[in-house]
């Protein structure tokens, strides 16, 4: 296995937009509901949020907890394999405040990263 493949595997799992968020709020907090995640990420729809836990759930960095009530409880907890993630997402983290305030002195102006991106690219 190649180098590549290992590394396109670690995109594949921390990609996109809410995968890193929905790890991090799960570090922070431990075991939430799918409602309390909703609430954490207000900006993600149901759908998304759906799409995104069955993907970690996949690579089993997530665990789903389906307790048999009614109405019926799913909890969401990192596993112990998705907790070795942690120091990644920290390192993340911490990389991003970092540049946040690199591109606040560099600029001479606190903004927000989308704001930024299109004052360049416009």
């Amino acid at each position: 296995m190649s180098a590549n493949c290992e590394f396109t595997t670690v995109l594949e799992i921390l990609g996109g937009k809410w995968k890193p968020t929905i790890m991090y709020h799960l570090f922070s907090n431990g075991t939430m509901r799918f409602s309390e995640l909703q609430r954490a990420m207000p900006e993600i729809t149901k759908k998304m949020l759906t799409a995104q836990l069955r993907e970690l759930e996949y690579h089993d960095i997530v665990h789903r907890e389906i307790y048999q009530q009614i109405p019926p409880k799913v909890e969401y907890s990192m596993t112990e394999h998705g907790k070795g993630l942690t120091p990644v997402l920290m390192a993340m983290n911490d990389w991003g405040k970092a540049h946040l305030n690199h591109l606040s002195t560099l600029y001479g102006e606190e903004q927000p990263l989308n704001e930024a991106a299109s004052n360049i690219e416009g």
